[in-house]
């Protein structure tokens, strides 16, 4: 069975994002940068994979699931199709349809199409962001791997934005890159 993987960037404090969806002032170095090339390239949207010489065969994911708040950025920029190299999937209930044929719009019950995902043969699955959806995906997430910046933001948007839901975690990985970034990864606690 595929996992539902939460792969993002945060800050010491907590947040993945400033308090406008701005996250310019995470220090991208070239370590971090080799580390996303080696090991999870489909992050990073099809439009700059290329320019940073990561325009390499996945290695981890052939899905990726993300709110509108995530999305909108590149829609902003013209960009319809972000993640070209996954299969995508727009999560959002405001939205009438999707903006792109290769993006497929879930308008209700995202819990359950992500468990039909899961149950697809395939890569695993990326849950891009944000907050929100991650908050109301948790039971879901087999896997939290962060990105955790040195740096302090103050206030911003949280890793999960949920009600009062805690979540045991095991850590499986731990990556410490030359620049300070650590790269933490989680699996679901079993019991």
């Amino acid at each position: 069975m595929r996992k539902l993987v939460y792969y993002i960037g945060m800050t010491l404090d907590g947040f993945i994002a400033g308090p406008d969806g701005e996250t310019d002032f995470f220090p991208v170095t070239q370590d971090v940068l080799d580390h996303i090339t080696e090991h999870y390239p489909e992050t990073l949207p099809t439009h700059i994979r290329g320019p940073l010489g990561a325009d390499v065969p996945n290695r981890t994911f052939d899905t990726g699931v993300m709110g509108l708040a995530t999305y909108e950025p590149a829609l902003r920029a013209g960009i319809t199709n972000p993640y070209a190299h996954l299969r995508q999937y727009l999560v959002s209930t405001t939205t009438p349809h999707s903006p792109d044929p290769d993006v497929t719009l879930i308008s209700a019950d995202v819990a359950e199409a992500v468990r039909r995902l899961k149950a697809e043969d395939g890569g695993d699955i990326y849950l891009i962001g944000g907050a929100r959806l991650a908050g109301s995906l948790l039971p879901e997430i087999d896997t939290l791997i962060v990105k955790l910046y040195p740096v302090v933001a103050g206030q911003g948007i949280p890793l999960f934005t949920t009600g009062f839901t805690p979540t045991h975690l095991t850590l499986r990985d731990t990556t410490t890159l030359s620049g300070g970034t650590l790269v933490l990864t989680y699996d679901r606690k079993t019991e």
